[in-house]
């Protein structure tokens, strides 16, 4: 029911506010490790979020664990999401906004119980990376709803607008992180676009 009404029970990235603006925050994350795949959505007739069912079966939120242990790993929030235009190389990760020609990049932030790539176990399908994210900034607007292409293009454009006008270089695309699963009534939906800043 939980799930429904938008509340969250998994664990998310900590991370610490250091300013607060009119409409959005500046953040400070930890490092992190993360499982992630890109890909074509074309590969999965067209599906944006194709590359979900790769991820969630590494941890084994779908049936039996993919992965060498097999160790059943905690479904955390938010999926990230990142689109990358054809023939951009993948820095970081980011957007659920495809168009032809484009990769995505999705990834799963694993618990923390996790330091190390080395300490989570290997993934059984070779499209499944295990890596490790260092400390980051970002400038973060949170939003609810569907995220669909046309509301995020807006938020990145105001949050981008936002962050050049109170003297924050942008280093980065923009990444999407959605902290609910997609039966949660939209209104309810947790939703951010960050952008990283320096």
């Amino acid at each position: 029911m939980g799930m429904i009404l938008g509340k969250i029970t998994v664990e998310t990235p900590k991370y610490e506010v250091l300013r607060t603006a009119a409409g959005y925050e500046i953040r400070l994350y930890g490092p992190s490790v993360v499982a992630q795949v890109t890909y074509d959505p074309t590969q999965f007739k067209g599906d944006k979020d194709g590359g979900f069912t790769l991820l969630a079966n590494y941890i084994g939120a779908l049936g039996n664990p993919q992965n060498s242990k097999p160790e059943k790993i905690a479904m955390t929030a938010p999926v990230i999401t990142r689109t990358v235009p054809e023939g951009e190389k993948i820095a970081m990760t980011a957007p659920v906004v495809t168009r032809e020609g484009e990769e995505v990049t999705m990834q799963f932030i694993l618990p923390s119980k996790y330091t190390k790539a080395e300490d989570a176990p290997k993934p059984v399908d070779e499209r499944v990376v295990i890596r490790e994210e260092g400390e980051r900034k970002f400038g973060v607007v949170k939003f609810s709803g569907v995220a669909t292409e046309e509301v995020v293009k807006n938020k990145v454009k105001g949050l981008r607008e936002s962050l050049e006008r109170d003297g924050y270089k942008v280093i980065g695309d923009h990444l999407l992180a959605r902290y609910n699963p997609p039966w949660t009534l939209p209104p309810l939906r947790t939703n951010e676009v960050m952008i990283p800043i320096e």
